[in-house]
């Protein structure tokens, strides 16, 4: 069987890469080239001499390449150590350099002998797992009429053999054993098939297969302490004769070391396992890398059909991965396939690759720091061969200086290195053309102090009596006599240093032609604040960055409304009666105190706006209309030519109406009062009349009582 073949395309990414990424050096602390290159990817070192303007740090030198040639650096001056790989051994299948992306191919064709191998499992022979009765020991099974082996732990029964018949012969000596729970130590079994290399017979070059066929489930890391078992599996072979020695004495393997110690001996194991537990070990499968899980039919008919399924499954999937990985490398896979896994992932998948079949893997490695030579391997799960990586870093620029000491350029006092001087003993300076030799030490690191304050505001070295600046966190640079100016803190606008519309200088927001304000927030057109007639927010406010601020009362976009301010109507009609009709409050000084409205006296409306109507001093109603100017207070006024006045009240006719009302009102005041003295009389005549009725005295003449009439007859008169 032809399995496929395998291409690895190594890319040793660092310092440059083949991804598109933005272009971005940070540094800080730059005191040479060495420390650039280390500061990231796109950091390169101009050497070129005189580079540095007067006043400027060496650290200017250090950016990306582009921003270096903007500045004036020839492209030959730049220092940039590049990536490069050198195959050391190739396979049949050669590899090919495209400038910086050499391909290496594994072995393109192996061929396959399988050799079958035999070993049993069953359980701890402690309790809770099995019966420790001596007899049951012996015979565990409860069945009398089955043929029943003694149980053990794992016996190693035929090592891997080219021999059909031997292989044939000893599956077929084997009698079943028990145990008293339904969970097996298959993991037991497993571990010692694979750690065990001498007992199986495991050759070199072949590829290794584990076949569990079981109808149970399995016990693992923590269920000896049921047993008493408390010491953890060491992942070491103890087999002797055949015998795992170590069942009672040592606990199960968990999962994750059985699956390390099969990826660690290339070994792929196939779980052909009844239909009751198939999904117990299916999730045992996803744990363990180059896996596979097959259903057994009830009389197991079917074992070598799902072993052959099984395995061609296996060799179809194509997993690479790495070992021995150093600290501070990084190592991610981008597979080339039609069934390929998830690119940049720490493992590179392909899936469903036909016998044959030539297939592809960019991996790309990593160094996060300067290391010393390194190695590591890649290799294919499952496959013996493997790629052994040897890496080293480049932390050091070559700068091809000449050795010449005490060159012109650093004024006889030192030598040139990657463009900057190394002085003498005794000297400093860009130029070596500091002696401190000939001036107190204290003296120089005075000059660079401001009155009351730190040695270049601890923001910079002191190097004969001048501060160099460092850098930024983020990058920038600190300038100033005393390093007292940065090019980061000023005034945002928008989350935007000097709203994205200016430059920070020392704190201050220098702002571009078309912009002001302190964070350079405002554009200095006026266009958005001018009206329809071009008058800039109606004369009742002011432009600012492009926007009205208009007055007190006056509402946005362009102050033309004062919802707040007072009605005009009330306010403007003492003008609008002295204008218009020479009367008023303001008569005597009508010019001036109504010289912010013009006013015209019209038939007929010609102004839209809403009418006004007041009473002027003489009584007459006014009515007139404003509209208001550019400006806060500024009118223009039409005046109705006619008032409308009221005739002149009729005095007479007031006074006799007053007195006539007065005398009415008099007349039915005094009806008032005498019916209430009516009313107050008729009830007590009542109230008599009522006691006079109750009284029971009999009629008598009073024999005092003279009648008061006295009858006087005329004797003259004859009647007649």
């Amino acid at each position: 069987m032809d399995p496929c073949g395998l291409v690895l395309l190594l890319l040793l990414m660092a310092r440059n890469g083949s991804f598109q990424q933005e272009e971005v050096c940070s540094k800080t602390l730059i005191n040479s080239c060495n420390d650039c290159i280390q500061s990231g990817p796109f950091c390169v070192w101009c050497k070129q001499l005189n580079f540095t303007n007067a006043g400027e740090q060496e650290a200017v030198r250090c950016n990306t390449k582009a921003k270096l040639i903007a500045k004036g650096c020839s492209s030959g001056e730049i220092v940039f150590p590049k990536n490069f790989l050198d195959v050391e051994k190739e396979e049949a299948l050669s590899s090919r350099f495209n400038q910086q992306e050499p391909v290496q191919l594994s072995p393109q064709k192996i061929r396959l002998s399988l050799r079958p191998g035999f070993g049993a499992f069953v359980d701890k022979t402690v309790l809770p797992f099995t019966n420790t009765n001596e007899e049951k020991l012996q015979k565990p099974c409860d069945e009398d009429y089955q043929q029943c082996q003694a149980a053990f732990g794992y016996r190693h029964v035929l090592s891997l053999t080219a021999s059909e018949k031997d292989f044939r012969q000893k599956v077929n000596e084997q009698f079943i054993s028990g145990n008293l729970d339904i969970p097996e130590g298959s993991l037991d079994a497993m571990m010692q098939a694979a750690v065990c290399r001498d007992v199986i017979g495991w050759r070199n070059s072949s590829t290794r297969l584990i076949v569990l066929t079981t109808d149970a489930g399995f016990h693992m890391a923590g269920d000896g302490k049921l047993a008493g078992i408390l010491e953890p599996n060491d992942e070491k072979c103890h087999m002797k004769n055949n015998l795992y020695t170590q069942s009672s004495h040592m606990d199960y393997p968990s999962v994750g070391q059985l699956a390390m110690q099969l990826g660690k001996n290339n070994i792929q194991p196939i779980f052909a396992v009844t239909n009751e537990v198939v999904t117990v070990y299916q999730q045992l499968s996803k744990m363990i890398p180059k896996s596979e899980v097959g259903v057994l039919s009830s009389d197991s008919r079917n074992v070598v059909e799902l072993i052959e399924a099984a395995y061609k499954r296996l060799s179809s999937k194509v997993t690479l991965t790495h070992d021995n990985l150093p600290d501070d490398v990084r190592v991610v896979y981008t597979p080339i396939c039609p069934n390929a896994g998830p690119a940049g992932g720490s493992e590179g998948v392909c899936d469903n690759v036909p016998v044959g079949q030539e297939i592809m893997f960019n991996v790309t490695v990593t160094a996060d720091s300067c290391m010393t030579e390194k190695s590591f391997t890649i290799r294919p799960l499952g496959i013996k061969d493997t790629l052994t990586v040897t890496l080293t870093t480049e932390c050091e620029c070559h700068c091809d200086d000449s050795l010449k000491t005490d060159q012109d350029h650093c004024s006889h006092k030192g030598r040139v290195t990657c463009g900057i001087c190394s002085c003498n003993e005794g000297f400093v300076g860009q130029f070596c053309n500091c002696s401190i030799g000939d001036k107190d030490e204290e003296s120089l690191r005075a000059f660079c102090r401001r009155e009351n304050g730190t040695e270049c505001e601890g923001r910079g070295d002191c190097e004969c009596g001048r501060c160099k600046c460092h850098n930024t966190k983020n990058g920038g640079t600190y300038y100033g006599k005393y390093c007292e100016c940065d090019n980061e803190h000023c005034e945002k606008f928008q989350n935007k240093l000097c709203g994205g519309n200016g430059r920070c200088d020392c704190g201050i927001c220098k702002c571009s032609t078309d912009y002001e304000g302190t964070a350079c927030q405002c554009k200095k057109s006026e266009e958005e604040c001018k009206t329809a007639n071009k008058t800039v927010c109606f004369g009742r406010g002011k432009c600012r960055c492009n926007h009205c601020e208009c007055n007190e009362g006056y509402q946005r976009p362009l102050c033309r409304d004062c919802f707040g301010c007072p009605d005009p109507c009330q306010t403007k009609v003492n003008c609008i009666e002295c204008q218009g009709f020479e009367s008023g409050a303001f008569k005597k000084n009508c010019s001036v105190a109504c010289s912010s409205i013009t006013s015209e006296k019209v038939e007929q409306f010609t102004i839209t706006s809403k009418q006004c109507q007041h009473k002027d001093s003489e009584g007459c109603w006014i009515k007139f209309r404003l509209h208001q100017l550019i400006g806060e207070d500024n009118y223009k006024a039409e005046i109705l030519s006619q008032r409308d006045c009221p005739e002149p009240p009729n005095v007479i006719a007031i006074i006799s109406a007053a007195v006539a009302s007065v005398a009415l009102i008099g007349i039915l005041l005094l009806m008032l009062i005498k019916s209430l003295i009516y009313f107050k009389d008729l009830k007590e005549y009542k109230k008599f009349e009522n006691e006079k009725k109750k009284s029971k005295w009999a009629e008598a003449d009073n024999p005092l009582f003279k009648d008061a009439t006295t009858t006087v007859q005329n004797p003259t008169f004859t009647g007649e």
